[in-house]
């Protein structure tokens, strides 16, 4: 009932919860990696830093090599289908920043409800998309959980252990030997990826640590050594926050923090994906992938819903691929909207990165 004031109804606002995609932004997505099959395989070929013999005559033959062996290996991939209903009954109601006077219009109002229900199912995909590729790198294996923490797919990449190891000493202890755990895993990196090392992610906790420690300030200080030092925080799009550059040994390093979060399915605490007490170190032209299978679909799309809400969004390189699905029930008062994706990120170059635990 109206009485003799006026109002004015401002803007609707919504709070959004973007998803930060800094971690699985480090896998490639070529269109080759979208795929429509059960499984995914690749073919490792594998080399070794061998050098040439010299042979002490002319006349002698060549020194006979053979061809690189390699080895397969097939992967299926988790499987995501998130759906919610639209109700016809509800459409009678207010819609977020709607004028309680003007008429409702059921199928518009059904629409965009459909159009903010599919955005609301990509994002929770995509975030858990971010919690595979935290696990890659953090452990070498990926272990997905319901929300009561009963494991629902798993894969192991058997990484090498000497790939993810405890520090000498726990890093906020007094005799702590930071740089030298550091350079320890470079060298493992280095040996056994055959490439040098030039990035670390950091956990908010290790890095806090990291440069608070009297040798790494020390090398920071050294104005004799150019490259190094510790910059004004840089924010990018996907989340990671680029400090600075050291330079340990032989190998110099981009330093990046991450403190994306996600809500954890059986806890519901807010949990970030890249961990206080880890440091993933890697060599960022190491290779790896991230694919993406289709949701099987026998029957065409339901011509009454709006093809954003029907069609498979893929966009090689971008790490994006969602199969849209929405149909009306018979009846026509209940709207379903489904978005799914098969994705597997494989760390290809499984020996050009790994992790060191910083608070054993």
């Amino acid at each position: 009932m109206s009485d003799k004031t006026t109002s004015v109804m401002l803007q609707a606002y919504e709070q959004d919860a973007e998803p930060t995609m800094f971690l699985s932004g480090m896998f490639q997505s070529p269109r080759g990696n979208f795929h429509n099959s059960e499984k995914v395989e690749i073919d490792i070929v594998r080399s070794e830093e061998d050098i040439a013999i010299a042979i002490q005559d002319l006349s002698v033959g060549a020194r006979e090599n053979s061809a690189d062996v390699f080895t397969n290996k097939s992967m299926t991939p988790p499987i995501f289908k998130e759906a919610a209903a639209i109700n016809s009954h509800n459409m009678l109601k207010r819609m977020p920043g709607a004028n309680p006077f003007e008429s409702v219009d059921f199928m518009s109002n059904a629409i965009a409800q459909g159009v903010k229900l599919g955005r609301k199912l990509q994002r929770k995909i995509l975030r858990a998309i971010e919690v595979q590729a935290s696990q890659v790198m953090t452990t070498g294996t990926v272990t997905l959980i319901d929300e009561n923490g009963v494991g629902v797919y798993s894969i192991d990449y058997k990484p090498k252990t000497a790939h993810f190891p405890n520090a000498s000493v726990a890093w906020d202890n007094t005799n702590a030997t930071i740089l030298a755990d550091l350079e320890s895993l470079a060298n493992v990196v280095r040996g056994n990826g055959l490439s040098d090392p030039d990035m670390l992610v950091m956990g908010e906790g290790s890095y806090e640590l990291f440069i608070k420690d009297t040798d790494v300030l020390a090398r920071m200080d050294n104005r004799r050594i150019l490259g190094n030092g510790i910059v004004p925080l840089t924010r990018l799009g996907n989340g990671g926050q680029f400090r600075g550059v050291i330079e340990i040994g032989n190998y110099k390093y981009d330093i990046w923090t991450y403190s994306g979060r996600y809500k954890h399915p059986q806890s519901g605490v807010s949990t970030k994906y890249m961990p206080d007490d880890k440091v993933v170190m890697r060599s960022s032209t190491g290779r790896m992938d991230a694919t993406f299978g289709g949701i099987p679909r026998i029957a065409g799309a339901d011509p009454r819903v709006p093809a954003a809400l029907t069609s498979r969004i893929s966009v090689p390189g971008q790490m994006l691929d969602l199969q849209m699905n929405s149909w009306i029930t018979a009846n026509g008062e209940t709207m379903w909207v489904q978005a799914g994706t098969r994705p597997l990120l494989i760390p290809t170059a499984i020996d050009t990165f790994g992790c060191l635990d910083t608070l054993i």
